[in-house]
């Protein structure tokens, strides 16, 4: 029923939307990739071979009865071809891919949503929306200051391959001038999805490129501040890094004017644990460390720390394992 009462165009943007995530997905380092690479001789960097995905496939369709032909990888090419071009991408063909990779809840949950073309998600990857602008431009591209944050709390899942996952933020933001109905939002390019949740109505408009390495888009929100009232928000972000990007091994906390009540908590899977975790602030965004102090983990498998204040800089933590090899996988 929501597919029919999409038009052609939304419902075109929500395939595409919905491959983009799913080529992510696919080309992100861990086991979807390992899962279709085992069938390439020759895997390359960035690029998803279609029959090998095509194989993965046919090794779990399901005959239609006792009589049926297997399905063979080559008769699975054009489904294949359309779902990650955006083309062509099906209910019944994203659960197919599902159930193939053994894609998690949350994976799973994201693709749907974003083929349903939902508004509170969006894939915060792909080609430049406008022409970039250099950095420098990141203060009149989000606008003048409209609101302040009270307290921001980043949780931040690690996966089993030692490298930045997902995130959840909860946001409580208050209104420094009349009719606050949005808040800008501003990322680095390794984010892949931004999804809103508690406090948001959705996201607004196309994801901008601003210079080489940040997006911009901005969240509405589910009700409109007047001066002094807040609002707690909520939002997840996935991420998506090349192989070997030391980056992965870090979240940084940037603050290009003030922030109050930071708190920052970061979780290991289990299967993964560091040798080393870093409080780390570093020379910004894309600096040097300028200070790193030791941490250990709770039994929870995490690392902790609140800041009353930060501004004009950036704050996380850093890890790394003694049997890692110039920054690759821990596994």
């Amino acid at each position: 029923m929501e597919e029919r009462m999409m038009s052609d165009a939304a419902r075109l943007s929500a395939q595409r939307a919905a491959a983009e995530y799913l080529r992510q997905l696919l080309l992100k380092p861990g086991a979807y990739r390992e899962t279709w690479r085992r069938h390439v001789t020759r895997p390359r960097d960035e690029v998803i071979n279609q029959l090998a995905v095509a194989e993965v496939l046919a090794s779990h369709s399901k005959p239609g009865g006792p009589d049926d032909a297997r399905v063979m990888p080559y008769q699975l090419r054009d489904v294949v071809s359309g779902a990650l071009s955006g083309s062509q991408l099906s209910r019944e063909t994203l659960q197919a891919f599902v159930e193939a990779f053994g894609f998690s809840d949350q994976d799973a949950g994201q693709l749907r949503r974003l083929l349903a073309g939902s508004s509170r998600i969006g894939v915060l990857s792909g080609t430049r929306a406008v022409p970039p602008v250099v950095e420098s431009d990141v203060e009149a591209e989000i606008g003048p200051r409209r609101h302040q944050t009270v307290s921001l709390h980043d949780h931040i899942w690690v996966g089993a391959d030692g490298q930045l996952d997902r995130s959840r933020a909860m946001h409580v933001v208050e209104a420094i001038a009349p009719g606050v109905d949005r808040i800008p939002f501003v990322c680095d390019t390794n984010v892949l999805t931004i999804e809103v949740g508690q406090g948001c109505k959705e996201l607004a408009g196309q994801v901008r490129w601003i210079g080489d390495d940040f997006f911009a888009t901005e969240i509405l929100l589910s009700r409109t501040l007047d001066i002094g009232e807040t609002l707690t928000l909520e939002y997840w972000l996935s991420y998506r890094y090349p192989p070997g990007d030391p980056s992965a091994r870090e979240y940084r906390r940037a603050v290009m004017r003030q922030l109050h009540n930071l708190d920052i908590r970061v979780e290991f899977d289990p299967d993964w644990l560091p040798s080393n975790v870093w409080w780390t602030h570093w020379d910004g965004i894309g600096g040097e460390p300028l200070k790193r102090e030791a941490v250990s983990l709770d039994s929870q498998h995490s690392a902790h720390r609140y800041l009353r204040s930060l501004e004009r800089t950036a704050a996380g933590f850093s890890w790394e394992r003694s049997d890692d090899a110039g920054g690759a996988s821990g596994r």
